[in-house]
C-alpha cells in the first residue's frame, strides 16, 4: 500500500508538471496567488544541481540558488534521502517532545558556529523568525531600560514587523509604521559614526544588529575590524552584538560565518548569530544561536515559541546539508570558485562592468549604469538566473555544487554584453 501511494503521488506531481505551459500557469497564478512578488518570471517545474527546467521544457542555469538558499543544488541525492527518511519515520512532533535529529542538528551548528560552552540553539523556519527571535533576545537582556537599538544603513533583516523595523529601506517600512522598534541607522561600515553612537548615551543601547555582508543592498562586506570594532564597544557598553548572517552564513562565503573570516571579524564571538537560507539546502528552516550561558537563558520557559521549528524532518535537512559540505569539501570550493569568478568578471574590463565585489559564492556585480534589471532579463531569455538586486547591481548565489565550466557560462554572457546601456 505504502508502495502504491508513493507511486501515485509521484504521478500527481509529474501530472502537475506536465500539465501546462509557462503561459498557462501564469494565468492561474494571476487568479490564485496574491500579487505580492508581481507575475513569475517564469514557472520552474524541475531541477538537477545547478539547473532547472520551465513548464515549456526550457533549462536554466541557476545562479542565484533561491536567493542563496539551495545550498546543494537542486534534488541533491543526500538532502532528498534523508528527509525522505525521516519524512517515512516522524515528520512532526510538538516542541513538547524532542527528536534526534533536532538535537544533533543544534549540537552540529553550536561545533560549526564556534560557540563556548553553555551556548544554545532555538530553531525557526526562515531567518524573519530567527531575528524576531533575536529581538526578543535584546528585550529580555534590556529589560526594558535600554531603547535603542542600532542597525546600517541599507540593512535588510525581514518583513515581518519586528525585523522591518532594522530594515532600512523606506519603501519596506514607510507602509507600515510605525513599527515595532525604534531603530537608529547608522552609515555602513563608517566606524567613526559606530564610535559616535556609542559615546552618546552608550549605556542605552539594547543591540548592534549586523550583517558582515549585507546581500539585498549589492553585496557589500563591512570593511576589515569594523566587526572587531562592534565587538568591543558592544561589550565595553554593556549591548549585544547581533550577527545576522541568514544570507552569509552556512558555508555561503567559504566560511561556516561570514564572520569567521580573519579579514572580517578577527577571531569575535557575538552574542547572537541568525541563520536559514542554505541551513537546510532547500527545506525552510532557521535559528537563532545564542553564544554563552547568559545570553541563551535570556528566552526562559515559556517567552517564545513555534509549532514548526526544529521539527523532526528540519533536523534531517540541516545535518543533511552540513554533512554534505563537510563530506565534499565544499567550503574550500567555495571560496576558491568565487575568488576565481570574481577575478574572471573584474578581468574582462567590459565598459558596464564597475566592481565585483563579495566572498565566497556571495557576489555583487556593480554596473556604470542602472540597467541591472534589464542585464539580468537579458540572461535569462539566454537561459541563466541571475538577480538585479539593485538598480546598478547583479547579484548571484549560486549553489556549493557549481563548477568552473558552468560559471564560465555566466562569465561568457558578461562578455558579450553591448558595450554601452543604450544597446541593450
Amino acid at each position: 500500500m505504502s508502495a502504491d501511494l508513493t507511486s501515485a503521488a509521484l504521478t500527481t506531481t509529474a501530472a502537475l508538471a506536465a500539465g501546462g505551459s509557462v503561459a498557462s500557469w501564469t494565468d492561474r497564478y494571476t487568479h490564485a496567488v496574491m500579487d505580492t512578488f508581481g507575475p513569475p518570471q517564469r514557472v520552474l517545474v524541475r531541477g538537477d544541481g545547478v539547473w532547472v527546467w520551465d513548464a515549456d521544457g526550457r533549462r536554466y542555469l541557476d545562479l542565484l540558488g533561491g536567493i542563496a538558499v539551495n545550498a546543494l543544488g537542486h534534488a541533491h541525492p543526500t538532502l532528498t534521502a534523508a528527509i525522505s527518511a525521516q519524512l517515512g519515520t516522524l515528520g512532526h512532533v510538538s516542541n513538547f517532545f524532542a527528536s534526534p535529529t533536532q538535537i544533533a542538528a543544534a549540537e552540529k551548528l553550536l561545533e560549526v558556529a564556534r560557540a563556548p560552552e553553555g551556548s544554545r540553539v532555538f530553531f525557526t523556519n526562515s531567518g524573519t523568525e530567527a531575528l524576531e527571535a533575536a529581538l526578543k533576545v535584546t528585550r529580555r537582556h534590556s529589560a526594558g531600560r535600554r531603547p535603542r537599538l542600532l542597525a546600517l544603513e541599507h540593512a535588510f533583516h525581514g518583513r515581518s514587523l519586528g525585523a522591518l523595523s532594522l530594515t532600512y529601506k523606506a519603501a519596506y517600512r514607510e507602509p507600515f509604521e510605525p513599527l515595532a522598534s525604534q531603530v537608529e541607522f547608522l552609515p555602513f561600515g563608517d566606524s567613526a559614526a559606530l564610535r559616535a553612537a556609542f559615546e552618546t548615551d552608550g549605556d542605552q543601547i539594547a543591540a548592534l544588529v549586523l550583517e558582515p555582508v549585507q546581500g539585498e543592498s549589492g553585496v557589500h562586506p563591512l570593511p576589515a575590524g569594523y566587526l572587531a570594532l562592534a565587538r568591543e564597544l558592544t561589550t565595553r557598553h554593556g549591548a549585544l552584538l547581533v550577527l545576522d548572517e541568514v544570507q552569509s552564513g552556512m558555508g555561503r562565503t567559504g566560511r561556516w560565518f561570514a564572520y569567521q573570516h580573519e579579514h572580517l571579524g578577527g577571531g569575535i564571538v557575538p552574542d547572537v548569530v541568525t541563520v536559514a537560507k542554505g541551513l537546510g539546502g532547500g527545506f525552510p528552516v532557521g535559528a537563532l544561536i545564542a553564544f554563552g550561558p547568559q545570553v541563551a537563558g535570556l528566552l526562559g520557559r515559556g517567552q517564545h515559541g513555534t509549532t514548526f521549528g526544529g521539527n523532526p524532518v528540519a533536523g534531517a535537512a540541516v545535518l543533511a546539508t552540513i554533512g554534505v559540505i563537510e563530506r565534499d569539501g565544499l567550503l574550500a570550493h567555495v571560496g576558491e570558485l568565487g575568488a576565481r569568478l570574481r577575478a574572471r568578471i573584474a578581468g574582462l574590463g567590459h565598459p558596464l562592468v564597475h566592481e565585483v565585489r563579495g566572498e565566497g559564492l556571495l557576489i555583487g556585480i556593480e554596473l556604470t549604469a542602472p540597467v541591472a534589471a534589464a542585464v539580468a532579463a537579458r540572461a535569462l531569455t539566454s537561459g541563466i538566473i541571475v538577480n538585479a538586486c539593485t538598480a546598478t547591481t547583479l547579484r548571484i548565489a549560486p549553489p556549493y555544487v557549481l563548477t568552473d565550466a558552468d560559471a564560465e557560462l555566466f562569465v561568457d554572457l558578461l562578455a558579450h554584453l553591448p558595450a554601452t546601456p543604450e544597446e541593450l
